[in-house]
């Protein structure tokens, strides 16, 4: 088990056949794309993932990544805190071509070199795990949808069709 600050590259293929555990904390910063979603960088990321080889001699990653992150509210524009996971089931193959040949229970990474560069693989992983809006739980700020006085008030004004119907009774 190695714990501490995460390697930058390792060989997936080599940590599966020994059974390798990685556990440490990155900081966010270390992760652009993933920060450009974020209002600001600051915070770490904590990373367990063990390699394995599975029943079927398959290399495998699982493990997790977790961060409290700082996103833009979508109410106040204010930065919220935000709690990510990733969770990681991944199978190591060499091609496009062996995917097709994996458990539909994995998700792939193709690894077509020795090494493959780590933080990336995490980074994407806690890509998707992200919300696709932010909000505050206690927003002080009232949408015209959520706020009932607003609703009240639309039903005070007055019918454009009224008019007409004046007109149609009149008729009669």
């Amino acid at each position: 088990m190695s714990n501490g600050p995460l390697p930058i590259r390792v060989d997936p293929r080599k940590l599966a056949e020994r059974g390798v555990r990685l556990s440490g904390e990155t900081a966010l910063g270390t992760m652009p794309n993933l920060c450009q979603a974020l209002a600001d960088e600051e915070g770490v990321v904590s990373v367990d993932l063990q390699f394995d080889v599975d029943q079927q001699g398959i290399r495998t990653i699982t493990g997790e990544a977790h961060s409290t992150v700082n996103m833009t509210c979508q109410r106040c524009l204010e930065s919220a805190r935000v709690a990510v996971e990733a969770e990681f089931n991944l199978a190591i193959a060499a091609s496009e071509e062996a995917v097709k040949n994996l458990p539909r229970s994995y998700d792939p990474l193709i690894v077509e070199g020795e090494e493959i560069e780590l933080l990336p693989v995490i980074e994407e992983e806690l890509i998707l795990s992200l919300p696709y809006d932010a909000y505050h739980d206690d927003c002080s700020v009232q949408t015209s949808f959520g706020n009932a006085e607003a609703v009240a008030d639309d039903n005070e004004k007055p019918n454009p069709f009224s008019v007409l119907a004046q007109l149609k009774a009149n008729n009669k």
